[in-house]
């Protein structure tokens, strides 16, 4: 277990076995110019005349990214110094980046300081969330593994003793249980953690938050089975699991802080595993479809995460859990489903399975009368041809779109704002035989259609829809704190959204 403190100390007499230090572009614009960031200013004094010619030897240019580890040979108190690329004007989320580039980049280091800029709690809290994700690791099913996580780890800043600062390092922390939990649900092989088994894990995450809390709030917890999903008529969620052999589940967290000044609904879709249903993917499109309840997890994390901050939020929170598979019980092309509002929706396409769990849930959560409900879901495939795969596509009402949209930068998350234009109005009713379309046969606008498609059942609540089907898993090489696999996207966005629907109401 690594142990993270906070310290006014200098980088230079530390005695740590690495210590970590940006370096942005020269100020005087020179080519391969580049000099150390604020918390690295006694390393530079330590150097003198001989840095400048160092980092030009080594080629550092201080862009976003770039890691260079130097042996200090007695100039400095710790043996390697670690050069991490901060970019020119640096904020929390480029420290952030830069602190998860140093995790993976320090290795076998029994401590490890941190002196990156950190002289706000913004950018403490960025400090230690970049640094810890950066180095996480899912190792449930390796049979031979190795910890070469550091036993200590400090941050350095000359506001150490200051309380606002060490409260940002436990809410940190905070933030990163969760991020980390949501990365271990949704990188867990989907044969291990069904609709059922995901409950299960959900029940056990929120007992062990309601310990921790000693009498703080607790948080209920109710998982509704598909007996009792019949008795209520949630028809969307049934028929997307009634191809598989492991039956839905649709659980509802709440949390009800006394003086709460807000009350927020929140929505995740949880297909634990897609095949695409009678519809079925192609082969090549499966081997992620593990992250298909990334929606729900991030749900559920966040909400057990504002528990634990203590935040004065009301949470009504839906996770709606289905295996999308094939099977003589699969809902066909043609079908038409009853959701649990009495909307009527034919089914055009098995593989838009996402917004019919999402609709029944949705119908619940308005009953619980919020005052806005965000809904999160690894929806359509469309947003990611539109803004690629590390933007989450945000749609709705325009004070919620723009409230998340807030609170994804801030916590370093990138979002864009989409349209859904009033055509779409009439794309959605185009079935013949049932209210709404559950899909249709134009190529293009599908994440726009789809987003209409929801707002239908919102009740004409505030609404903020959030379509992480980009963000969500990361296929590629790890990227600052961004780790290959699943990537916690929308934990930390929906935890300053709360932060700062409390602050509004305070």
């Amino acid at each position: 277990m690594t142990s993270y403190t906070l310290r006014n100390a200098s980088p230079a007499k530390t005695k740590a076995e690495a210590v970590v230090v940006g370096v942005v572009p020269a100020d005087d614009g020179a080519a391969g110019g580049a000099g150390l960031a604020a918390g690295g200013e006694d390393v530079a004094k330590a150097y003198g005349r001989k840095l400048r010619g160092l980092l030009a030897t080594l080629g550092v240019t201080g862009r976003a990214g770039e890691v260079v580890k130097v042996p200090t040979g007695g100039t400095i108190g710790s043996p390697l110094l670690v050069l991490v690329g901060l970019g020119a004007d640096p904020g929390p989320a480029d420290v952030r980046r830069a602190a998860g580039n140093a995790a993976r980049a320090v290795t076998n280091a029994a401590s490890v300081a941190l002196a990156l800029p950190a002289d706000t709690p913004d950018l403490v809290r960025a400090v230690v969330e970049g640094y810890r994700l950066g180095g996480y690791t899912f190792t449930t099913y390796k049979s031979r593994t190795s910890d070469t996580r550091s036993a200590e780890v400090v941050v350095l800043s000359g506001g150490a003793r200051r309380k606002e600062m060490a409260a940002a390092l436990e809410q940190a922390g905070v933030v990163v249980d969760a991020v980390a939990a949501t990365r271990d649900w949704v990188n867990t092989p989907p044969g291990d953690l069904t609709p059922p088994a995901l409950a299960e894990a959900v029940e056990t995450a929120v007992a062990a938050t309601n310990k921790e809390l000693k009498g703080r709030g607790k948080v209920k917890v109710e998982v509704l089975d598909e007996v009792r999903l019949a008795e209520l008529g949630c028809g969307g969620i049934l028929a997307v699991g009634a191809g598989s052999a492991a039956p839905p589940r649709l659980v509802e967290l709440t949390y009800s802080p006394k003086h709460a000044t807000t009350h927020l609904a929140l929505v995740g879709k949880g297909i634990t595993f897609d095949s695409g249903g009678l519809s079925i993917k192609p082969a090549n499109s499966m081997p992620t479809m593990k992250e298909d309840m990334a929606g729900a997890a991030a749900v559920v994390q966040a909400t057990l995460a504002i528990a634990r901050l203590g935040l004065p939020i009301r949470i009504s929170a839906f996770a709606a859990l289905a295996e999308n598979m094939v099977g003589g019980g699969s809902m066909r092309p043609g079908d038409v489903l009853t959701t649990y509002t009495g909307t009527t929706v034919e089914v055009l396409n098995t593989d838009a399975e996402g917004r019919l769990v999402l609709v029944d849930a949705m119908g619940l959560a308005v009953e619980r009368e919020p005052d806005l409900m965000v809904d999160v879901a690894t929806l359509t495939g469309h947003m990611v041809v539109a803004l690629g795969d590390r933007l989450a596509g945000v749609m709705g009402s325009d004070e919620v779109v723009s409230q998340l949209l807030a609170a994804a930068e801030a916590a370093g998350e990138d979002a864009w704002p989409m349209p859904i234009p009033d055509y779409m109005d009439e794309r959605i009713r185009s079935s013949k035989v049932a209210d709404l379309a559950q899909h249709d046969l134009i190529r293009w606008g599908g994440g726009l259609f789809a987003a209409a498609f929801l707002r239908e059942f919102t009740g004409g609540l505030p609404w903020g829809h959030l379509d992480i089907a980009g963000p969500t898993f990361n296929k590629g090489g790890p990227s600052g704190h961004w780790t290959s696999g699943a990537t916690g996207y929308g934990v930390a966005t929906l935890v300053e959204l709360c932060r700062a629907l409390a602050a509004d109401g305070s």
